[in-house]
């Protein structure tokens, strides 16, 4: 028999009622991520994840489907009168195979392994009330992830700290943004080392090819559309994006 929650994520997902506060109730980290990956086998497939590393709690981990990544400028349809929150965020795509890691050069390995993008994230929520949902209610909808926006990849980023950012975010008129932004974590690269020893194979585990997002640098403005959003991240580059109701 499927998951009613499984289902229920599906419906919401279709233009159906979102998900109730009560959904979460007895919560068990092993069923959010069973949920996620029946959900991720209907509409897959995966194409990324999201990473968070919270002190003193366990990592956070969502798989991001590929049909939600897009190439900036990309215009992206919300619903009509849906509130969704704009994230700039350090992000990296793995360009080669996975290294061991149990390998003594591992992290040596993973920085070759990757590249650098600047990233917009869309936050979109299948909850009834997102902004008070718990923490185990939000990773069990992929921790409300919607789309994510691409900007130009940079191989060459050794030379890049990614425990700082000089940053900047503009909606419609409205500057966010402009000047120096905290990296959730202390360090971008670190909180995707984290991911990668954490993730095994949950939801196909991480594959060349897929981007992860490490974390807001302008926390979570949450607007109605539609809006512009323009960001730039110091040493990559830009990143737009056009939300549009529908």
């Amino acid at each position: 028999m499927s998951d009613p929650l499984v289902t229920q994520l599906l419906t919401a997902r279709n233009g159906g009622p979102k998900l109730p506060a009560s959904a979460g109730d007895g919560l068990t980290r092993d069923r959010i991520f069973a949920v996620q990956a029946a959900v991720a086998a209907e509409l897959g497939p995966v194409g990324g994840f999201k990473v968070a590393c919270p002190p003193g709690a366990p990592i956070i981990i969502a798989p991001i489907f590929a049909s939600d990544i897009h190439a900036s400028p990309s215009e992206i349809h919300i619903p009509e009168g849906d509130e969704v929150g704009v994230e700039l965020e350090y992000a990296f795509r793995l360009i080669a195979p996975l290294p061991d890691i149990d390998a003594a050069d591992f992290e040596t390995q993973l920085r070759d392994a990757v590249e650098i993008l600047p990233v917009f994230e869309l936050v979109q929520s299948r909850l009834a009330d997102p902004r008070g949902a718990t923490p185990a209610l939000k990773m069990l909808d992929n921790q409300l992830n919607g789309a994510v926006v691409l900007g130009e990849p940079r191989r060459d980023w050794q030379g890049i700290d990614v425990t700082r950012a000089e940053a900047r975010l503009t909606l419609g008129h409205e500057t966010l943004l402009d000047g120096p932004a905290s990296v959730p974590g202390g360090d971008a690269f670190a909180t995707l080392c984290a991911l990668t020893r954490a993730l095994g194979d949950h939801c196909g585990g991480l594959q060349p090819g897929h981007v992860v997002i490490t974390g807001s640098l302008n926390g979570l403005p949450w607007m109605t559309p539609p809006t512009t959003a323009t960001g730039w991240i110091g040493g990559l580059g830009s990143v737009s994006m056009t939300l549009t109701p529908v």
